[in-house]
């Protein structure tokens, strides 16, 4: 048996002495983040991908460990572990093979077979298996005993057919290989439920589906489920010939099992006896326990998949381009309750609130204009965000208006997403940091915030909570909330964070700071004034040796003493920059951005025992842009005047917007109607597109032309291809996208379909059209 490290190095296709080193660090307490950026000698240059990976797969094969640990205790203390079952048992690489080598021994509830064991009719099972030639009723008359409850023939004889059925149930190998071709071959098969196509139309895709377990992708899946949780679809799993084989005729799987021990109808006695038993195996046993499995395997692959998305779009939308430090005016738009005002200045304090009423049933839009401008006026205001909720192109409208009428001020419009705005409104940290403010005024400082730095505020939100996935109410918690939480952390050590204007729940997820440390450095800082140098955060109560090595690089301070602790430099490497300024003969000042001389430097001649190779360079590469921001540079987009609603548009229409959200099968696009479009994959681009992200991802602005809009069922399908690939070819209708679906997932492909190049993906749009007509 391999050992986990060994096994991790083959999967990731690194030495093991890289995966030992790695291992050790996190084992150590060190974060992904800091080993990925500051150990890369150590680990031979893992990347955080890799280390992600690596910290995943070791908990899985740590658990397999314990596990398999637990078996062998299991079965050693039953008197029945001999070397072979040992060695079996060592080899499994999996916990489904673990537990299938474990079934025949596990403890259970007493069974049929147990009980007809006791009858003393254990002997009888295995004759009839041996003996097909001899008449089953005549085996049987021999066992036939009232006192052990064996009345006549035939109950010896189904004795000894719960026996033999769970005999055949629980051959390790025999379960794992029907599990596999069940995986290979099978197909899930769904239909509507009596009575609910009117009810359940959203899955109505789904009505009449069949397709290949192995090629369901995600969404499918997740919708295929949801449409059984929802008591609308009724779902089921079939062999790829089908399960009802001939009248009278095994199927497959039931061939499988009788060859594996031997049985055959060769017109013997006996022969329709263990033909019979092995019939029962298969479909009171084998096949519900089967398909229990692949549908697990099923929801795994699923599962997977919508949290990759989930985590895409996530690191997407907390990298999306800052507006950075400049006042700005925050709306959370209403029309009954009014309009929420929040104004905060470039460090994204609040200065103002209000509320005002420029829409229905008030309709003050003089009022509400003279309100915005005077405090756009009285704080220099240069950004307006504006909530894409209820009443958003209203307000939009009013901020327009606004710009118009008020020139001078230079005003720029942005709409903003105020997906998770209310619940960080609601939340006991908004509470504790805008303690004097409404709750709903709360919600527009978020929106003016985020759009200065979406990443220090969307951190403050459940990451769940910003509904950027697919279906993700209906993944697991734990496992979801793992990988966003990675995500985050990521996300915030690789921009980096201001130790001086940082709020606590952005600090908490710097490497090596609890919670509790991230509220001790803002209290430290709010009673002692900014830090001034990195060193000053070791004065911090429960910021010891350990969390101060994990999370100094990470922290920037800007305008202190030292300009190294502006940057991404970690302290411990400072002595490699003062070497590196005594070989230049300038001050730090002189060599920090100047490309031309940093460029002229053999980064080996810096290296020591210490740092090597990749870290020196890492330090030449951060002293020529220091502190540098990764995330792209801002931009906005422009929503076109006169579409306020999904009645506006008319197919044809050329528009830009915003990508708010990107699924396996598309990328759904705000273009300020109050409903997102959606762009299917098929129409992401003039080429062949495998994963929507190659080409979108929340918040870029995108052009795109309307396709097709059903207002009653609030749906709008977007193309974002060029004119050339948009105009339909001679002789054939122009192929169109499949409808936008909010709830349920496009229409599956025409089964056999798969991508594989230009003509594929055409044939397979071909056939979508045609199933649409």
């Amino acid at each position: 048996m391999a050992s986990i490290n060994a096994t991790l190095a083959t999967e990731l296709g690194v030495a093991e002495w890289q995966v030992k080193a790695a291992v050790d660090l996190l084992d150590g307490g060190a974060t992904v983040p800091f080993v990925a950026r500051y150990r890369k000698e150590v680990t031979g240059t893992l990347d955080d991908a890799q280390l992600r990976t690596l910290e995943e797969r070791l908990a899985y094969l740590r658990e397999l460990e314990a596990r398999r640990a637990a078996v062998l205790e299991s079965i050693e203390a039953q008197g029945k572990l001999d070397a072979p079952l040992r060695a079996r048992i060592l080899a499994a690489d999996t916990k489904a093979r673990l537990e299938d080598l474990y079934l025949p021994f596990k403890v259970k509830r007493r069974t049929k077979a147990q009980a007809a064991r006791e009858a003393g009719l254990g002997p009888l099972a295995e004759a009839l298996l041996a003996r097909p030639d001899q008449a089953p009723e005549a085996a049987a008359k021999g066992y036939v005993d009232a006192a052990k409850g064996v009345s006549d023939t035939d109950a010896a004889l189904e004795g000894a057919r719960a026996i033999l059925i769970e005999r055949f149930s629980e051959d390790p190998e025999l379960v794992g290989s029907l599990r596999e071709s069940g995986w290979q071959r099978g197909r899930m098969v769904s239909t509507v439920k009596k009575g609910k196509a009117a009810a359940g139309e959203k899955f109505s895709d789904y009505f009449e589906f069949s397709e290949p377990l192995a090629r369901l992708p995600s969404h499918r899946i997740l919708a295929l489920f949801r449409g059984e949780k929802e008591e609308v679809l009724d779902l089921d799993l079939t062999d790829a010939v089908g399960d009802a084989p001939a009248k009278g005729q095994p199927s497959s799987q039931e061939l499988r099992i009788a060859k594996t021990f031997g049985v055959r109808d060769a017109g013997r006695p006996g022969d329709a006896f263990l033909m019979d038993t092995v019939r029962k195996a298969w479909r009171t046993k084998l096949k519900p326990a089967i398909d229990t499995d692949l549908r697990a395997r099923l929801w795994a692959v699923a599962e997977t998949g919508a949290v990759g998305v989930f985590a895409g779009n996530l690191r997407d939308l907390l990298l999306a381009a800052p507006a950075g430090a400049r006042p700005t005016l925050g709306l959370d738009p209403g029309f009954r309750t009014g309009v929420k005002v929040a104004v905060v200045d470039a460090t994204g304090k609040v200065v103002a609130t209000d509320t005002i009423y420029p829409h229905e049933p008030r309709r003050d839009w003089n009022g509400a204009l003279i309100t915005l401008a005077k405090l756009c006026r009285a704080h220099g205001v240069e950004l307006v965000a504006i909530g894409n909720g209820t009443a958003s192109r209203e307000t939009d409208k009013l901020a327009a208006d606004l710009i118009a009428k008020q020139p001078e001020l230079k005003l720029t419009k942005v709409m903003v997403s105020e997906a998770g705005a209310s619940v960080y409104s609601a939340s006991a940290y908004a509470s504790a940091e805008l303690p004097d403010l409404d709750v709903s005024i709360r919600g527009a400082v978020s929106i003016a915030r985020r759009l200065q730095d979406p990443l220090a505020e969307l951190v403050k939100i459940e990451p769940k909570a910003i509904g950027v996935g697919q279906y993700q109410h209906d993944l697991a918690e734990g496992k979801l909330s793992r990988s966003l939480d990675a995500v985050v952390e990521d996300c915030v050590n690789g921009v980096g964070v201001d130790v001086n204007t940082a709020s606590a729940p952005l600090l908490a997820r710097v490497s090596g700071l609890t919670e509790r440390v991230a509220s001790n450095i803002v209290v430290h800082r709010d009673a002692n004034g900014p830090f001034r140098s990195r060193a000053a955060l070791k004065k911090v109560p429960g910021l010891g040796p350990k969390a101060y090595e994990l999370a100094a690089g990470f922290l920037r301070i800007r305008g202190g003493t030292d300009p190294l602790d502006a940057s991404g430099v970690h302290p411990e490497a400072y002595p490699v920059v003062r070497r590196i300024l005594a070989a230049t003969g300038q001050p730090i000042q002189a060599v920090i951005g100047n490309t031309g001389t940093l460029r002229g430097l053999d980064p080996k001649k810096f290296t020591d025992a210490t740092f090597g190779l990749p870290t020196v360079t890492d330090i030449l590469a951060e002293l020529e842009k220091p502190g540098r921001d990764p995330r792209p540079a801002f931009r906005t987009a422009t929503f076109q005047e006169g579409v306020e609603k999904i009645s506006d548009l008319k197919p044809g229409m050329r528009l830009e917007g915003v990508v708010t959200n990107v699924a396996a099968f598309g990328a759904f696009v705000d273009i300020g109607v109050h409903q997102d479009g959606l762009v299917h994959i098929s129409v992401l681009a003039d080429r062949f597109v495998k994963d929507p992200r190659e080409v979108v991802k929340p918040g870029d602005v995108v052009q795109v032309r309307v396709v097709e809009v059903d207002p009653g069922r609030k749906r709008i399908a977007l193309s974002m291809r060029s004119d050339e690939a948009q105009a339909p070819r001679p002789g054939r209708r122009e192929e169109r996208p499949a409808p936008a679906r909010m709830q349920a997932a496009p229409p599956p492909p025409k089964a056999g379909a798969e991508p594989g190049g230009a003509l594929a993906e055409a044939l397979r749009r071909a056939a979508e059209s045609k199933q649409r007509r």
